[in-house]
């Protein structure tokens, strides 16, 4: 299984996004996976995948379960919107019901503003420069529009600077964005060349 949580960011400091083919479990979270054997270690990865890079729900801790393809979904939202969403998100290739158990709780927006202020994760982790490199690093492997690209990310004060090739405006547009999209990021230097 590729990720269980996002708690240790040693066990991804290794993850480099190249050319060559990503490992299997992050091939399973983009589109089909290759073979028509989908475990629930890698539908569980599609949905953490999905749920982290969703503007609506990426701040709130939902925890995900599967089991023999029933996904269970945990956690807090602030709105029924957001909890309709994450369930909708968890709904991927070999998903045969998806249990929604997260909690709307109207205050939970507070509770994220404080853990930022904190410089906090979710779940409780303290966003450091190496945290930031190995989350954008793992975000890049599970995007389709990045295949085949050449991206090495560094972060300094929470700055990330992104170096190498993309093989579209696209792919660049959505590097950056990624990038910009995780925890802790104060600001996205783009040195991105479409190759």
């Amino acid at each position: 299984m590729l990720l269980k949580s996002f708690s240790s960011a040693a066990l991804f400091a290794a993850f480099v996004v190249t050319a060559s083919p990503a490992p299997a479990a992050a091939q399973a979270r983009t589109s089909a996976p290759a073979s028509p054997a989908v475990t629930d270690d890698s539908i569980k990865d599609r949905v953490n995948y999905r749920l982290e890079t969703s503007n609506v729900v990426r701040k709130y801790d939902v925890k995900v379960k599967v089991e023999k393809g029933v996904v269970t979904l945990s956690g807090d939202v602030a709105t029924a919107a957001q909890k309709a969403e994450a369930g909708r998100l968890a709904k991927v290739t070999g998903v045969t019901r998806v249990q929604n158990d997260i909690a709307v709780d109207p205050n939970e927006d507070k509770t994220v503003t404080e853990r930022v202020k904190s410089g906090l994760t979710k779940t409780g982790e303290k966003i450091t420069d190496a945290w930031i490199t190995t989350k954008v690093k793992w975000f890049f492997l599970g995007e389709d529009a990045l295949k085949g690209s050449d991206i090495n990310v560094d972060t300094a004060n929470h700055v990330v600077t992104l170096k190498g090739t993309v093989k579209s405006a696209a792919g660049k547009a959505r590097a950056m964005q990624l990038a910009k999209n995780t925890d802790g990021v104060t600001k996205v230097v783009d040195q991105l060349m479409i190759k």
